[in-house]
């Protein structure tokens, strides 16, 4: 029997979610599985990928073929370089501590990269929202700034008819006080 480990669709429509099983590969895409190894979900940003490790090493190890889209994910999370130092072992090229040694290091640095990229991708994002406001705040200001200049242009529009008024009383005041 031909054992694949694949994604097997599920969620809604346009709004995908997969889970990445272990199938016979004779068996429909989202039907029967043999075991569940965990989640994709390509809808964030970085994709979430979360499955175990050990069961996929183990079923690779048994020889369980992946897909690309698993093999790539596979080999993201270091499940095939594993398997690649553990072939080393079986040869006996390198010993079985050198190898976890090796392992362990490029999973530290891997870790290291996808956190540094979801920091960056916060960061980018806080920096765009940030961004945004500002933007809003200006033209707000603007808009705040053109309502006071028609305010001040209707107040000045309405005022110099008084001050017409009070300037020929003004006069008219004058010549009184100056004949009396």
């Amino acid at each position: 029997m031909a054992v694949k480990i694949r994604l097997a669709r599920r969620g809604r429509k346009k709004a995908a979610q997969f889970d990445i099983v272990v199938a016979d590969a004779r068996a429909p895409r989202d039907g029967r599985f043999i075991e569940k190894l965990g989640t994709y979900d390509p809808n964030t940003n970085p994709a979430s990928i979360n499955f175990d490790g050990d069961k996929a090493f183990d079923w690779i190890m048994k020889g369980a073929q992946p897909t690309d889209t698993v093999r790539a994910m596979l080999s993201y999370r270091g499940v095939l370089y594993r398997k690649h130092l553990q072939l080393g072992v079986i040869k006996g090229a390198i010993s079985q501590e050198t190898a976890d040694q090796r392992y362990h290091e490029w999973m530290d640095q891997k870790n290291a990269k996808i956190e540094d990229k979801r920091t960056s991708l916060g960061t980018a994002q806080a920096e765009k929202r940030q961004a945004q406001l500002a933007a809003e705040a200006k033209v707000s200001e603007t808009r705040a700034e053109a309502i006071r200049q028609r305010k001040a242009a209707a107040e000045a529009a309405a005022a110099p008819a008084p001050e017409a008024t009070e300037a020929t009383e003004a006069p008219a005041e004058t010549t009184e006080e100056a004949g009396a």
